[in-house]
């Protein structure tokens, strides 16, 4: 996927889905209920357990999803993420031999900055966006709104504390799409599979991010 059809992917759905499952079984419950809720952009966080299995078994199972992955570290991980099918891959930092690869396989690769000159960094590496991580510790929608005023060329994607109540004020302060994961699938919600609850809160979620889409075609 080159990266105009990325942008415009991610601009239109607004919010990607974060899952950090603790089981095979799990995870496929949770990716189930993302979608139920009306969720088609799937991360799948390296660290899950049978992480690289999830993504192919994912990759035949939702052919209309997008499913990606997260947590992505080293030059080993991203190949591996590849090869199980991922479609596009977040970091947690800058790495250039990473960005360098995703581009070679046309997968977008969205690495993580926070500061002004980590974001630029990133964008003048070639990335296909920015992860502003974590939003959370430095102010959310506000932080992003300051970093818009001389960065707005700059599509970001701010994760780590983004939550079902703020997603909508991070697309108004100028995030193209927000990245949410624990706040959708709190541990003793999953654990207890309460997944009718879960559902919920996603559809949530997605009908307040819908509403800032149509606010502003306004």
């Amino acid at each position: 996927m080159r990266d105009k059809a990325w942008l415009s992917l991610i601009k239109q759905q607004r919010a990607i889905a974060i899952i950090r499952a603790p089981s095979l079984r799990m995870g496929m419950q949770m990716v189930k209920t993302a979608i139920a809720g009306g969720m088609t952009l799937i991360e799948i966080s390296w660290n899950s357990d049978c992480a690289a299995e999830l993504v192919t078994h994912l990759r035949s199972s939702f052919p209309d999803c997008v499913i990606g992955v997260g947590t992505i570290l080293t030059v080993k991980d991203l190949k591996n993420a590849i090869a199980a099918g991922a479609q596009f891959a977040f970091t947690p930092h800058i790495n250039f031999d990473l960005i360098a690869i995703a581009k070679r396989h046309e997968i977008p690769i969205i690495p993580g900055a926070l500061t002004p000159t980590e974001i630029m960094t990133a964008w003048d590496a070639k990335a296909s966006c920015v992860k502003v991580f974590p939003i959370q510790a430095v102010g959310n929608a506000n932080y992003l709104e300051a970093l818009r005023a001389p960065l707005g060329h700059i599509p970001m994607i701010p994760t780590g504390g983004v939550t079902i109540e703020n997603a909508s004020s991070m697309i108004q302060a100028g995030a193209i799409a927000v990245g949410i994961g624990g706040n959708l699938f709190p541990k003793q919600v999953v654990e207890s599979e309460n997944w009718t609850l879960i559902e919920q809160q996603i559809k949530t979620l997605m009908h307040s991010l819908q509403s800032v889409n149509n606010s502003s075609e306004t």
